[in-house]
């Protein structure tokens, strides 16, 4: 029986966060998602989490600091930043703390795909392929 991979949103915009859900259950990714950084923390899904896609720009916590928190937190779950703000330090500083991108909203879909399932690979043991 296949492997489904649970996917981790955390998105404050409502109306993107329900994109990226129906996304990723087209994908046939099992989906989890989340208004906020601290919502996800407090979850028990996080554990399960196989790859994290998170907004830059929240209140509260940014996706950035929430990386860099599940990091620190031993938690070793590749994330994928979005952004409709762009800052080439945030961006630089994220590739160096091992995001797997930092993509720029709008952003084409195929990029997303193809970094999604890069980090999903990169979690499965390899003779699971």
């Amino acid at each position: 029986m296949p492997v489904v991979s649970l996917v981790s949103v955390v998105e404050d915009d409502q109306f993107f966060r329900e994109s990226m859900k129906r996304l990723m259950r087209s994908l046939g990714y099992d989906v989890a998602a989340f208004s906020s950084a601290a919502d996800f923390l407090a979850s028990p899904r996080l554990g399960e989490t196989a790859c994290l896609i998170a907004d830059v720009n929240m209140p509260g916590m940014t996706g950035l600091a929430l990386h860099e928190h599940l990091v620190e937190a031993g938690y070793a779950i590749p994330t994928i930043l979005i952004t409709a703000y762009p800052d080439d330090l945030d961006q630089a500083r994220a590739i160096n703390d091992g995001v797997v991108c930092y993509l720029r909203k709008p952003f084409d879909e195929r990029y997303l795909i193809r970094y999604l399932r890069q980090a999903i690979q990169s979690v499965r043991p390899s003779d699971e392929s």
